[in-house]
């Protein structure tokens, strides 16, 4: 009986029985009234996120903070200051990118594009998957959408090639496919979904991110543990089964439409985010400015209808985001921000002294909570976020380190459940998903990389003066 319990049904019951406590007893000192039901409310919220009970969603768990807000009357400017900030319109347009990548097929023909030139050997097609994650993460933060797009390509191409399912060669090809969907993104602030919600929740603690700040801290990392995690499967997960020419030829021979009007307009306008972004320390325009006026410019050419309008955007998360850019405020006006900032500060003295040691313990610590917070890893930078300037004050390390770690940490796959979009491609996978096996191997191979990539790193930030 007790072998059918589910470990979220467990950790849901700890953080309900926590939060009842802290409304009746009420024990922490720095905390006044308020301040104790509003932790309460935020350590259930933070359930909700983490653990899902009765399958409530990201957007429960933002409303029972907003509710948890009225009730304890704080400013309604608090509460939802998350959907003024202009972080979530940089998300908002996101969603339309990866939708318009899907519907006019541009997506797709990228990918295949790329397959089509392979030479007949694991080598060159795991390493296909490198140019088409880079190419897909230009065009569009939304890693849902390029997980949409490669692994249906991935499977494809594992029952053309006639692999076995469950055979290393099968997991090889799909972990490869769902990794480079994931993690190449990670290197610029317009990649990856956590780019616009780390600005806006470091805006939010008046620190200023820029598309040059995020790449100055996580491009070389990122672009190491890429480059090593393909490699590394490959020696780590040698695939048993030969590919033969007649498969590769099979791929070649997957026939490919003309381009068409809808796919030109969206790869013109979605490039020019991505340059626009890169250079916005020439012209001044912002992410936010650029992301919108592409997205009203799918609208007005015609490359998005109307009726797209409610289809294209995850309006669930983008409630979920919004409520959870509102902790900020919420942390510095009950109190909890400057209680948290005095357990964690002095915590961290023992290693803050040590960029070598402070970045690879506070990595591994990362990396294990990553277990934990498999809500994409934002309700932990949603309550770090706000005492980062604390830690800076304190030692020097610049809010930017933490970045990083964040966004390798958040990143980890070791487990089945542990990462929603390794979920969301073994779903695609269907009968030909890779095994647990195998996926554990694979992202220990991912945390091996990640580490050398820091070893790389840390000096650089050291030379910028990340640490002081």
């Amino acid at each position: 009986m007790i072998n059918k319990i589910k470990p979220s049904y467990i950790g849901s019951l700890i953080m309900l029985v926590l939060a009842g406590f802290l409304m009746i007893a009420r024990p922490i000192a720095e905390l006044d009234n308020t301040g104790h039901i509003m932790l309460a409310g935020i350590i259930i919220a933070l359930c909700i996120w983490i653990f899902k009970p009765l399958g409530l969603t990201y957007a429960i768990g933002g409303l029972v903070l907003a509710l948890f807000g009225l009730l304890v009357e704080l400013p309604p400017t608090v509460i939802f200051s998350g959907f003024t900030q202009t972080a979530l319109w940089t998300l908002v347009p996101a969603f339309f990118f990866g939708y318009t990548l899907q519907k006019t097929g541009l997506g797709k023909r990228i990918a295949m594009a790329v397959i089509k030139v392979c030479r007949p050997s694991y080598l060159f097609i795991v390493l296909a998957w490198i140019p088409i994650g880079i190419i897909l993460s230009i065009l569009t933060p939304a890693t849902t959408v390029r997980v949409a797009i490669m692994l249906p390509i991935a499977v494809q191409c594992c029952e053309l090639f006639g692999l076995k399912k469950g055979s290393r060669g099968n997991s090889l090809i799909l972990l490869t496919a769902f990794a480079m969907a994931l993690i190449p993104g990670s290197g610029w602030l317009t990649g990856v979904i956590w780019g616009p919600f780390i600005q806006g929740q470091m805006e939010n603690a008046g620190i200023l991110v820029t598309f040059g700040d995020w790449i100055s801290v996580l491009f070389v990392p990122v672009i190491i543990a890429t480059v090593l995690l393909a490699v590394g499967g490959l020696i780590f997960l040698k695939p048993e089964e030969q590919l033969s020419k007649e498969a590769i030829e099979a791929v070649k021979r997957q026939p490919v439409e003309k381009m068409g009007r809808n796919e030109i307009i969206s790869a013109v306008i979605l490039t020019a985010v991505f340059a626009l972004s890169l250079t916005s320390s020439l012209h001044g325009l912002s992410t936010a400015i650029i992301c919108i006026a592409a997205m009203i410019a799918f609208f007005v050419f015609g490359v998005l209808e109307t009726k797209d309008f409610n289809t294209a955007a995850n309006w669930n998360l983008v409630v979920f985001i919004a409520m959870a850019f509102s902790l900020g405020p919420i942390f510095d006006i009950t109190g909890i921000s400057a209680w948290l900032s005095g357990i964690v500060v002095p915590a961290l003295a023992p290693i803050a002294g040590n960029p070598w040691l402070f970045v690879f313990a506070v990595t591994a610590f990362m990396f294990l909570w990553s277990l934990v917070d498999v809500a994409m890893f934002l309700p932990t930078i949603s309550i770090m976020a706000p005492i980062l300037p604390q830690i800076q004050e304190a030692y020097g390390i610049s809010p930017l380190v933490w970045i990083a770690v964040f966004i390798l940490a958040g990143n980890a796959f070791f487990l089945a459940y542990q990462n929603m979009w390794a979920v969301m491609s073994r779903s695609i996978s269907g009968e030909r998903e890779w095994t647990n096996k195998h996926q554990s191997k694979y992202g220990l191979i991912y945390f091996a990389a990640c580490l050398i990539g820091l070893v790389v790193a840390v000096p650089m930030w050291i030379g910028a003066g990340l640490f002081g």
